[in-house]
């Protein structure tokens, strides 16, 4: 994609456009060959329940995403974005060494039914905030240096505020199809985990991104600094956690 934007020929954007399908193509396909494995091995469940298999849907929710907003922002930066954070999380699940990538049961809090829909509204909430933050950082550049190659500003801004708006909506379900989890596997909707303190706070972050854009009308560099923020929160919540706090979450 970046051929694309030192040559500027249409030709290579549709070239890369076509690759990014294929890539997800068979990204889906491996995620659903592993989840054939995983029956196969007598420990059937969807490739979901791991840290390894999250970072590697992640990394699916940020290609989807971006094909999906790409109908509405036609411009490869959104692209580069996508595929940046995409390709780093996929290369440190597949060649870090304390990722463990293999096929393991089942823990008895994991074996419900509301592990799919849980995990995959959180992980496409937080693909649309990574194109979120990557349109904010984009935002700042162009309004301070003011690159003739980035999109126009109002386009940065508008990506954010509808990458967030979608985003919002998956994470409040993400937190209710938790919170219903929690209830069947702990006996209790909410404990205040560290996982579900930060789930809670990055929720507060975007909801006030949300009511100071549509109550208040701000625009441009505030409500990218909220968006930086807010992702900083994302990972917190998505990596931090796991590290340095633990919990009833810690086995993601």
């Amino acid at each position: 994609m970046l051929l694309c934007v030192a040559f500027k020929k249409e030709s290579l954007e549709k070239g890369t456009l076509s690759l990014a399908v294929i890539g997800l193509a068979v990204h889906t396909v491996s995620i659903a060959w592993r989840w054939i494995l995983s029956y196969r091995m007598g420990v059937g469940h969807a490739p979901l329940a791991n840290f390894y298999e999250s970072l590697v849907f992640f990394s699916w929710s940020i290609m989807f995403v971006y094909l999906i907003a790409r109908r509405r922002y036609a411009n490869v930066f959104i692209g580069i974005i996508s595929v940046f954070f995409a390709f780093i999380i996929l290369a440190y699940a597949s060649l870090s060494g304390g990722v463990d990538a293999a096929i393991k049961p089942l823990i008895p809090a994991l074996k419900s039914n509301w592990l799919i829909s849980h995990v995959v509204s959180s992980f496409l909430a937080y693909a649309c905030f990574t194109l979120a933050f990557g349109s904010s950082i984009l935002y700042l550049v162009k309004i301070r240096f003011r690159p003739v190659i980035l999109p126009d500003a109002a386009m940065l801004d508008d990506i954010t505020y509808r990458m967030i708006s979608v985003g919002f909506i998956m994470l409040t379900l993400g937190i209710i199809t938790g919170a219903v989890w929690a209830d069947t596997a702990w006996g209790r909707y909410w404990g205040w985990d560290p996982k579900e303190t930060w789930s809670f706070i990055t929720w507060l972050i975007y909801g006030a991104f949300l009511h100071v854009h549509l109550a208040r009308g701000w625009r441009g560099t505030k409500l990218s600094l909220i968006s930086i923020i807010g992702f900083t929160a994302v990972l917190f919540t998505y990596l931090g956690v796991n590290y340095l706090l633990a919990g009833l979450h810690s086995y993601l």
